[in-house]
């Protein structure tokens, strides 16, 4: 399987728009709609398209921020999988390829990410990649993890 990244622009910002999860994690995640609009406000998102073999499946932000901890920190915000292609593999997948992808980006350094502990699927996911949690809730109140 293909898999690329690619950014949102105006050809594909209508289809990022009609991606949905599941009805049981939309507690958990954002709509695409309203990850673009912070994206604007925070500026160091980049909202990027997940496409398998050339069709979108999926949408996430990610990005570097300076006024971060001692150094700055790098996020991975939002992966979110569109629910006609979950269940085959696409979330670890993709999210393999944005660590490889920011860690280009950015250079090797911690990675960080903030889930909600009830998200039990996104979590395993995450400590199957090497994601720790740590001592801190992001704005939200999510919990924060990170990959050293």
């Amino acid at each position: 399987m293909n898999l690329e990244i690619h950014d949102v622009t105006a050809t594909n910002y209508r289809d990022i728009l009609e991606l949905k999860v599941a009805q049981s994690q939309k507690e958990y995640i954002e709509t695409p709609y309203e990850c673009l609009e912070e994206s604007v406000e925070w500026k160091q998102f980049k909202p990027v398209g997940l496409y398998a073999d050339g069709e979108l499946v999926g949408f996430s932000m990610y990005g570097f921020f300076k006024g971060e901890g001692h150094n700055g920190r790098l996020w991975i915000d939002r992966l979110l999988i569109d629910e006609r292609f979950q269940g085959r593999g696409l979330g670890t997948a993709f999210m393999r390829k944005l660590i490889e992808t920011v860690s280009k980006e950015y250079g090797e350094q911690p990675i960080y990410l903030s889930v909600y502990p009830e998200n039990e699927g996104a979590v395993r996911l995450y400590e199957k990649l090497g994601f720790k949690f740590i001592e801190e809730r992001d704005v939200n109140g999510e919990h924060i993890m990170v990959r050293s």
